[in-house]
Protein backbone atom coordinates (compact mmCIF):
# COMPACT_ATOMS: atom_id res chain seq x y z
CA UNK A 1 0.00 0.00 0.00
CA UNK A 2 1.43 3.35 -1.05
CA UNK A 3 1.95 5.81 1.78
CA UNK A 4 0.30 9.20 1.60
CA UNK A 5 2.69 12.13 1.24
CA UNK A 6 2.19 15.72 2.36
CA UNK A 7 4.09 18.75 1.09
CA UNK A 8 4.56 21.78 3.36
CA UNK A 9 5.60 25.23 2.15
CA UNK A 10 7.22 27.43 4.78
CA UNK A 11 7.75 31.17 4.34
CA UNK A 12 9.90 33.68 6.22
CA UNK A 13 8.40 36.95 4.93
CA UNK A 14 10.27 40.16 4.17
CA UNK A 15 10.47 42.98 1.64
CA UNK A 16 14.28 42.88 1.48
CA UNK A 17 14.75 39.10 1.69
CA UNK A 18 12.03 36.45 1.71
CA UNK A 19 12.99 32.88 2.53
CA UNK A 20 11.10 29.80 1.48
CA UNK A 21 11.51 26.14 2.36
CA UNK A 22 9.57 23.14 1.08
CA UNK A 23 9.51 19.67 2.63
CA UNK A 24 7.77 16.43 1.78
CA UNK A 25 6.49 14.14 4.53
CA UNK A 26 6.00 10.45 3.76
CA UNK A 27 5.23 8.39 6.83
CA UNK A 28 7.88 9.45 9.35
CA UNK A 29 10.38 10.51 6.68
CA UNK A 30 11.07 14.18 5.96
CA UNK A 31 12.60 15.12 2.63
CA UNK A 32 13.92 18.55 1.63
CA UNK A 33 12.49 19.58 -1.75
CA UNK A 34 13.71 23.17 -2.03
CA UNK A 35 15.12 26.02 0.05
CA UNK A 36 16.13 29.45 -1.21
CA UNK A 37 15.77 33.21 -0.82
CA UNK A 38 13.91 35.76 -2.92
CA UNK A 39 15.38 39.28 -3.02
CA UNK A 40 12.51 41.75 -3.40
CA UNK A 41 14.82 44.42 -1.94
CA UNK A 42 16.45 44.68 -5.36
CA UNK A 43 13.20 46.23 -6.69
CA UNK A 44 12.75 49.94 -5.93
CA UNK A 45 8.98 50.27 -6.34
CA UNK A 46 7.38 49.10 -3.03
CA UNK A 47 4.28 47.79 -4.80
CA UNK A 48 6.28 45.86 -7.38
CA UNK A 49 8.11 44.24 -4.44
CA UNK A 50 4.78 42.99 -3.15
CA UNK A 51 3.82 41.79 -6.62
CA UNK A 52 7.12 39.90 -6.86
CA UNK A 53 6.45 38.20 -3.51
CA UNK A 54 2.91 37.29 -4.56
CA UNK A 55 4.02 35.92 -7.93
CA UNK A 56 6.92 33.96 -6.40
CA UNK A 57 4.74 32.31 -3.76
CA UNK A 58 2.12 31.52 -6.43
CA UNK A 59 4.84 30.02 -8.63
CA UNK A 60 6.09 27.81 -5.79
CA UNK A 61 2.55 26.61 -5.13
CA UNK A 62 2.00 25.79 -8.80
CA UNK A 63 5.35 23.99 -9.05
CA UNK A 64 5.33 21.97 -5.82
CA UNK A 65 1.58 21.75 -5.11
CA UNK A 66 1.92 22.03 -1.31
CA UNK A 67 -0.90 20.70 0.84
CA UNK A 68 -0.31 23.18 3.63
CA UNK A 69 1.24 26.63 4.04
CA UNK A 70 3.06 27.87 7.15
CA UNK A 71 4.44 31.38 7.65
CA UNK A 72 6.38 33.13 10.38
CA UNK A 73 4.44 35.86 12.18
CA UNK A 74 5.99 39.35 12.33
CA UNK A 75 8.30 40.01 15.26
CA UNK A 76 6.84 42.86 17.31
CA UNK A 77 10.14 44.44 18.32
CA UNK A 78 10.82 46.48 15.22
CA UNK A 79 9.92 50.08 14.42
CA UNK A 80 6.54 50.99 12.96
CA UNK A 81 7.76 51.38 9.36
CA UNK A 82 9.55 48.03 9.44
CA UNK A 83 6.46 46.36 10.90
CA UNK A 84 4.27 47.88 8.21
CA UNK A 85 6.54 46.63 5.42
CA UNK A 86 6.86 43.18 6.99
CA UNK A 87 3.11 42.96 7.53
CA UNK A 88 2.48 43.78 3.88
CA UNK A 89 4.98 41.14 2.75
CA UNK A 90 3.32 38.57 4.98
CA UNK A 91 -0.12 39.62 3.78
CA UNK A 92 0.56 39.16 0.07
CA UNK A 93 2.23 35.78 0.71
CA UNK A 94 -0.85 34.67 2.65
CA UNK A 95 -3.11 36.04 -0.10
CA UNK A 96 -1.26 33.94 -2.66
CA UNK A 97 -1.79 30.79 -0.58
CA UNK A 98 -5.47 31.56 -0.07
CA UNK A 99 -5.88 32.30 -3.77
CA UNK A 100 -4.85 28.69 -4.40
CA UNK A 101 -7.12 27.34 -1.68
CA UNK A 102 -4.39 26.37 0.78
CA UNK A 103 -4.91 26.62 4.54
CA UNK A 104 -2.57 29.06 6.30
CA UNK A 105 -0.97 28.72 9.74
CA UNK A 106 1.19 31.31 11.49
CA UNK A 107 3.98 30.62 13.99
CA UNK A 108 5.93 33.07 16.12
CA UNK A 109 9.74 33.03 15.74
CA UNK A 110 10.05 31.73 19.31
CA UNK A 111 7.61 28.87 18.62
CA UNK A 112 9.55 27.85 15.52
CA UNK A 113 12.87 27.78 17.37
CA UNK A 114 11.35 25.92 20.31
CA UNK A 115 9.80 23.29 18.06
CA UNK A 116 12.89 22.68 15.93
CA UNK A 117 15.69 22.94 18.51
CA UNK A 118 13.97 22.67 21.88
CA UNK A 119 15.14 26.20 22.72
CA UNK A 120 12.96 29.22 21.97
CA UNK A 121 16.01 31.49 22.14
CA UNK A 122 18.20 29.44 19.79
CA UNK A 123 20.42 31.30 17.32
CA UNK A 124 19.90 31.12 13.56
CA UNK A 125 23.10 29.08 13.36
CA UNK A 126 21.73 26.54 15.85
CA UNK A 127 18.45 26.29 13.91
CA UNK A 128 20.32 25.64 10.66
CA UNK A 129 22.54 23.02 12.26
CA UNK A 130 19.54 21.17 13.66
CA UNK A 131 17.79 21.27 10.29
CA UNK A 132 20.91 19.85 8.62
CA UNK A 133 20.86 16.93 11.05
CA UNK A 134 17.14 16.36 10.76
CA UNK A 135 16.90 16.61 6.97
CA UNK A 136 20.39 15.23 6.33
CA UNK A 137 21.84 17.93 4.10
CA UNK A 138 25.21 19.65 4.36
CA UNK A 139 25.01 22.78 2.22
CA UNK A 140 24.40 26.11 3.96
CA UNK A 141 22.10 28.69 2.33
CA UNK A 142 23.48 32.08 1.37
CA UNK A 143 21.04 33.73 3.79
CA UNK A 144 19.47 32.52 7.03
CA UNK A 145 16.08 33.64 5.70
CA UNK A 146 16.01 30.39 3.70
CA UNK A 147 16.79 28.13 6.65
CA UNK A 148 14.36 30.12 8.83
CA UNK A 149 11.61 29.42 6.29
CA UNK A 150 12.55 25.75 6.24
CA UNK A 151 12.31 25.76 10.04
CA UNK A 152 8.76 27.13 9.77
CA UNK A 153 7.78 24.19 7.55
CA UNK A 154 9.38 21.67 9.92
CA UNK A 155 7.71 23.38 12.88
CA UNK A 156 4.34 22.94 11.19
CA UNK A 157 5.02 19.23 10.81
CA UNK A 158 6.03 18.88 14.45
CA UNK A 159 2.94 20.79 15.56
CA UNK A 160 0.65 18.33 13.78
CA UNK A 161 -0.44 20.64 10.98
CA UNK A 162 -3.54 19.78 8.96
CA UNK A 163 -3.28 16.80 6.60
CA UNK A 164 0.19 15.86 7.84
CA UNK A 165 0.68 12.09 8.12
CA UNK A 166 1.10 11.00 11.71
CA UNK A 167 3.24 8.38 13.39
CA UNK A 168 1.50 7.19 16.54
CA UNK A 169 3.76 6.34 19.47
CA UNK A 170 4.11 2.59 19.80
CA UNK A 171 2.49 1.94 16.43
CA UNK A 172 3.78 1.36 12.93
CA UNK A 173 0.74 2.97 11.37
CA UNK A 174 1.22 6.21 9.49
CA UNK A 175 -2.46 6.73 8.73
CA UNK A 176 -4.72 9.11 10.63
CA UNK A 177 -7.31 7.38 12.76
CA UNK A 178 -10.77 8.77 12.15
CA UNK A 179 -12.25 10.45 15.19
CA UNK A 180 -9.04 10.25 17.22
CA UNK A 181 -6.46 12.87 17.97
CA UNK A 182 -3.13 11.61 16.59
CA UNK A 183 -0.04 11.34 18.75
CA UNK A 184 3.01 12.74 17.00
CA UNK A 185 6.41 14.27 17.47
CA UNK A 186 6.11 17.65 19.18
CA UNK A 187 9.67 18.69 18.48
CA UNK A 188 13.20 17.54 17.71
CA UNK A 189 13.71 15.53 20.91
CA UNK A 190 10.39 13.71 20.55
CA UNK A 191 11.10 13.05 16.87
CA UNK A 192 14.43 11.44 17.77
CA UNK A 193 12.77 9.17 20.31
CA UNK A 194 10.42 7.92 17.60
CA UNK A 195 13.12 7.81 14.90
CA UNK A 196 16.49 6.99 16.56
CA UNK A 197 18.03 5.97 13.24
CA UNK A 198 17.65 9.51 11.85
CA UNK A 199 20.48 10.95 13.96
CA UNK A 200 23.89 11.16 12.29
CA UNK A 201 26.76 10.65 14.73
Amino acid sequence: MQQHSTIILGIDPGTVLMGYGIIKITGSKIKLLDMDTLKPGQVDDPYKKLQLIYNTVSGLIIKYKPDVFAIEAPFFGKNVQSMLKLGRAQGVAIAAAMRHGIDVTEYSPKKVKQSVTGNGNASKEQVLKMLQRLLQFEESPAYFDASDALAVAVCHYFQGGANVPVVATGSKSTEKVKGKVPVKAKGWEDFLKQNPGRLKK
